[in-house]
């Protein structure tokens, strides 16, 4: 991923159009460039605010595309934002949809896991279960600890969703 302060200035101004066919043919356009910091940062804060459905798929497309080993650092930070849980949900999702491996983000993941809600938490599973395999015992259990030092009640509907994450932790 490069540093440009001028393709982020750019890509500032036009997400700052109310203008949702342009903003979206420059996220298009994004395709077929070099990837650059604080681009992912940019969109995922339009996607919060926005409530163009259009430009939001074209956003969760563009991130579910996304193939740049560099792109998962970024991503990652901005699952640990404050975000709408819907947004957050949107880019849990982008983790196994690009096919990217993000195994060494397992704890933010197990994180999101935790405090995100429903549907985030199947996204993260969903994440989980995709490197699971590939992670160390040592890890596992660091991840098994986390999820028993924080108790999901049995009252609570991601109660079968954390069990299901335990039995794939322990294979």
């Amino acid at each position: 991923m490069i540093k440009s302060n001028k393709k982020l200035q750019e890509l500032t101004s036009v997400l700052g159009k109310d203008n949702n066919l342009l903003i979206s043919d420059t996220i298009e356009a994004l395709r077929n460039e070099q990837p650059f910091e604080g681009a992912i940062g940019l969109l995922v804060t339009y996607y919060d605010k926005t409530n163009d459905t259009g430009t939001r798929k074209t956003i969760e497309n563009f991130l579910n595309d996304i193939k740049d080993l560099s792109a998962r650092e970024e991503v990652i930070n901005e699952i640990g934002k404050q975000w709408k849980p819907r947004t957050i949900s949107m880019l849990v999702a982008s983790c196994w949809q690009s096919g990217l491996d993000y195994s060494d983000y397992s704890m933010e993941i197990m994180m999101a896991f935790l405090n995100g809600d429903y549907l985030t938490a199947i996204e993260c599973m969903t994440v989980i279960e995709e490197f699971a395999h590939g992670l160390n015992r040592e890890k596992k259990h660091e991840m098994i600890k986390i999820i028993d030092q924080n108790p999901v009640s049995a009252q609570n509907e991601k109660k079968a969703l954390t069990d299901e994450l335990m039995l794939i932790l322990t294979r």
